[in-house]
């Protein structure tokens, strides 16, 4: 009884993650401690599937956490928070026709905009959509140019922005929805 009383405690959920950012107030730690809760928020985010992760982020919490961390803390927040094999479906990505991407970029945010509305998606009120950094313009040099040179061109805040876009991507490169077509 006391392990699964346990086990049921330590399992990592939506609720807990947005408790801990109400409960820490990065903006008042410094040094290790400061570390130490970046860290612990990051090992809560990848304890959650994708979907809840992207509930997660519907706080206005998270946003006042992120707008907190300096450039330096934000890269390596999101370098830890990167779901596994993020890198891998990034190359995937590139070898893709035109055709193929712009039609993984399309669905991407179609799927986005379908999701459940239960709260904004972030700390200016957006609604259900793509996130507020995926313009149409940016969405269009994904399927020309791909997203390698996004990546390792754009501030911390834009690919937190775009994060949830690159989930959805990531989701269906991995389950081949895509490359099965409609």
């Amino acid at each position: 009884m006391g392990v699964f009383a346990y086990a049921r405690h330590s399992k990592v959920t939506v609720e807990k993650v947005q408790a801990y950012l109400h409960d820490v107030d990065l903006g008042k730690l410094q040094g290790e401690a400061r570390a130490r809760a970046i860290n612990e928020l990051a090992r809560k985010i990848n304890a959650l599937p994708v979907e809840e992760r992207r509930e997660a982020r519907r706080d206005d919490v998270w946003a006042a956490w992120f707008t907190n961390m300096t450039e330096p803390e934000r890269i390596g927040f999101l370098d830890a928070t990167l779901p596994s094999g993020f890198k891998q479906m990034i190359e995937s990505f590139e070898k893709l026709p035109e055709d193929q991407r712009r039609r993984a970029v399309a669905d991407a945010v179609r799927r986005l905009r379908e999701s459940p509305p239960e709260r904004p998606l972030g700390p200016r009120g957006e609604t259900n959509g793509p996130p507020p950094g995926l313009t149409p313009e940016l969405q269009q040099r994904f399927v020309q140019h791909g997203l390698r040179a996004f990546y390792s061109q754009s501030s911390a805040q834009t690919k937190a922005e775009v994060a949830p876009f690159l989930e959805e991507l990531q989701r269906a490169m991995e389950s081949g929805r895509m490359l099965r077509g409609r």
